[in-house]
Order: structure tokens, then sequence, then C-alpha cells
């Protein structure tokens, strides 16, 4: 069976509502601060699972080389859309990330908002941490960015509800299952008086166990931050950010 995010449908449907003009307008802050917190100085940069390009396309304005990978072409497309419009350059690929392997071919990688956890075998994950693994030269750093078990189970309501400035209504319906391993969120789309019900779910980690996953593919340091200004992960955190190090040598 194919896995919920192969389906174009739903990334088309929930576009609007996911990428609106200001998470491109917050794009550049979130890419200063999450280089800062990998102490990026130089070098390629991998976007892994890129979207619509907007953290992609950020970087590539500051003279980085990029490389920006994501397994749905409607959101490549918008990235190369938005590169041209911009005149900028990157390097878009279009490939699964349990499935991207470049041998020591990048400085940084960055994962973010959420884009890990998705597949149905969780073992899957571990393959894409070893790919990251694999694919950062010695010495590099990956930047993973999540909602965090921790958080989720302190703000967790089963039912929200959102109306957007042109009249459509999003519901969404969340059920902790698999014992609190995983979340299913049902979104439902009103506009002019038609519902649609899309589906979604993915795996919830908390700081240890997103830690342990990493040092287990190899990372030999790994810091937990509880937000892009670098504050710590306790009680007041609003992301779970991991930073880790591959060594050397």
């Amino acid at each position: 069976m194919s896995e919920w995010f192969e389906n174009e449908e739903f990334w088309i449907d929930t576009y609007p509502f996911i990428f609106p003009d200001k998470v491109f307008q917050t794009a550049d802050q979130d890419v200063e601060k999450a280089l800062a917190l990998a102490n990026y100085k130089e070098g390629p940069v991998l976007d892994l699972c890129c979207g619509p390009g907007r953290h992609a396309l950020a970087m590539a304005k500051r003279g980085i080389k990029v490389t920006a990978v994501d397994r749905t072409p409607f959101l490549l497309d918008k990235a190369r859309e938005k590169g041209k419009a911009d005149g900028v350059e990157v390097e878009w690929v279009l490939e699964d990330m349990v499935k991207f392997l470049r041998p020591a071919a990048f400085d940084c990688i960055l994962n973010l908002y959420t884009s890990f956890g998705y597949f149905d075998n969780k073992e899957d994950d571990l393959k894409v941490l070893g790919n990251v693994f694999q694919s950062l030269n010695p010495g590099g750093t990956f930047f993973i960015d999540l909602m965090g078990k921790e958080i989720l189970a302190k703000i967790f309501q089963p039912t929200v509800s959102t109306e957007y400035p042109g009249g459509e209504i999003i519901i969404h319906r969340h059920e902790i299952f698999d014992d609190w391993s995983r979340i299913r969120n049902e979104i439902i789309i009103v506009k002019d008086g038609k519902a649609k019900s899309i589906n979604m779910h993915h795996t919830v980690y908390s700081a240890q166990e997103l830690k342990d996953r990493l040092t287990q593919v190899g990372f030999s340091e790994v810091i937990l931050f509880g937000n892009f200004d670098g504050d710590a992960y306790d009680n007041k955190a609003s992301r779970l950010i991991a930073v880790a190090q591959k060594p050397q040598s």
C-alpha cells in the first residue's frame, strides 16, 4: 500500500494552508537562526524535504550552494517557479528522503518543520538518519526540527478549527495511537459549502528518543534546543530541535 504523503492531491489541497505567504516571509529568519545553531560557516548545504523551497531559496540568496530534495512533484514545481522568479539557483532533486544518499557531499543538512517520521515503518526513519550521516562530510552538522512529544502532550487538543480570510474553514481532528508513538490527523476543508476530508499520520519523538536514534547511526554529539532562538529544551519549549555532529574521522 502507498503512504499517505505519496498522494499528490493531499499537497495540492493543503498547500494554501500549510504554505501561506507568511511562511515564505519568515524563511530568511528561520535560516539565519538554524545555521547559527548549527555553527555553519561555509560549504554546500542540503535542504531535505524542502517542500516549495522557502528555506532552500533563502539560503541560496545568501550565496550558499544548496541542494534541495523532495518527493512531491507539485511542491518541487512550486519551488522551481519561485527560484526562477527570484533569480536564484538551487539544485532541485525529486527523490524520497529514504532513498536519497550522496556520500560526503554536504557540510550541513537541514530538515525543518516536522518533515520527519512520516513512514509507516519506523525503521525507515533510521534509514533516513543513516543516509543523512553518510551524506555529511566529516565534521558536518545535521539540524532537525520537530514537534516534540513532550510539547505535543502539553498542548494536545482533539479538535481544532481555523477560519481563513477567503472564507475556508479548516478542521483538524487529532488522535494519538500506537502507544503514544504516532499521531493521526484528519484535515477537513470546508469551502463553498462543501467539505473534503484528507488524512495524514506520523511518528512523534521525545527528545531522548530522537537523540538515541541520532547517536545510533553514528553522530558523536547531539545538542537539543527548545526553539530557533537556542533556548533550552524544557517545559517552555515550543519545538524540539537537535543539532547533531558527525565525527571528524
